[in-house]
């Protein structure tokens, strides 16, 4: 099998369009450094987020939603120690509409027009910024409409607390109706080589208008990685112990098919997951992943991404080996469906 080439670290990757920004191919999510994977080290987060920029990143997500405030003020901490010449160059996405208690995974959605309000500006604070670059509805209450959510959202980019709207785990369909309403720079939903659903509507559309599609899990929570986790060793609080691809006979079926991408990754001379992300970058031009780690080791492995041209011979092993249905068992428990619209989740 060939090999890929253009992996220099003397090159820079060109950069990709993030409504009217140019980014990194790649973004670094930040959930995991405050919840949902165990225990967390903010020295060794705020390092990893200077290591990440140091190396050409510009764009990093977090939502009020991550460590309930946490994850923001973490990312405000990295923010206030850049100068002001480079923190006009870095793009800082936030969320809002989950709504959780503290200690607890259910949640609820709110996207009334005074609890939008409310979090964009709880939002402002804890990054210590004026403006949010790129503002995303977490997930979509179907009971407030459209009109009333984008007008909302459109009123903040008018009195410049935003400065772009995006949109997380919507339908195409609702993608389409809302950037008739106002522009939309962006739509986020899970998208891996485990996690296909989206090419069926939202990319596509997403596309053809103009949208970037942003990926979050794109390694498939670490499942699609030289060390994918397992579940006993996982910490108490860690919630992939609770998600049905990692577990019981799903978990047995899936873990087969990374073995399959550990040969591939050998074959090429990578590691499974500078090969997993490089064949999203290949694939399509107008995706951002957005790879979540704390660990200086991975990102610089996540990184390699953006500078690997697959071969198509390549490229035609992986979408054989994770051809839609080979994956096996739901992403999210009934619990994580809860905003997800059902025409995103095919």
């Amino acid at each position: 099998m060939a090999k890929p080439n253009n992996l220099s670290n003397n090159t820079h990757p060109l950069p990709r369009p993030l409504g009217e920004r140019q980014v990194h191919p790649l973004g670094l999510g930040c959930m995991g450094m405050s919840e949902f994977y165990g225990q967390t080290d903010d020295a060794q987060s705020l390092a990893t987020l200077h290591m990440a920029h140091g190396l050409g990143v510009n764009h990093f997500d977090t939502a009020d939603a991550y460590g309930f405030g946490h994850n923001e003020s973490l990312l405000g901490r990295f923010l206030h120690e850049l100068s002001p010449s480079q923190r006009a160059q870095v793009t800082v996405a936030t969320k809002f509409g989950i709504v959780r208690e503290p200690g607890r995974y259910e949640r609820r959605i709110d996207n009334s027009p005074a609890y939008i309000r409310q979090a964009c500006d709880a939002s402002l604070q804890r990054l210590g910024v004026e403006r949010i670059d790129l503002y995303y509805c977490h997930r979509r209450d179907p009971a407030v409409p459209l009109e009333d959510l984008m007008g909302t959202l459109a009123d903040l980019v008018r009195s410049g607390k935003i400065a772009a709207v995006g949109l997380s785990e919507v339908s195409a369909q609702s993608l389409r109706a809302a950037h008739a309403l106002h522009p939309v720079a962006a739509v986020q939903s899970e998208y891996s080589l485990w996690e296909r659903g989206a090419e069926q509507a939202v990319l596509p559309t997403a596309q053809a208008l103009g949208i970037a599609f942003v990926a979050y899990s794109p390694l498939g929570r670490a499942f699609l990685t030289n060390q994918p986790p397992v579940v006993d060793a996982l910490a108490p609080d860690d919630f992939r112990r609770v998600l049905p691809r990692f577990n019981g006979a799903e978990g047995e079926a899936n873990r087969s098919l990374q073995q399959g991408l550990a040969q591939l990754a050998q074959s090429a001379g990578l590691p499974v997951s500078t090969l997993a992300l490089a064949w999203m970058l290949n694939r399509h031009p107008h995706v951002l992943p957005i790879p979540g780690t704390r660990r200086s080791q991975h990102l610089q492995q996540n990184l390699a991404a953006a500078q690997a041209t697959l071969p198509a011979e390549v490229m035609d092993a992986l979408d054989a080996l994770f051809a839609p249905g080979q994956v096996a068992g739901a992403r999210y428990t009934e619990t994580g469906w809860v905003g997800i619209e059902a025409s995103a989740t095919v």
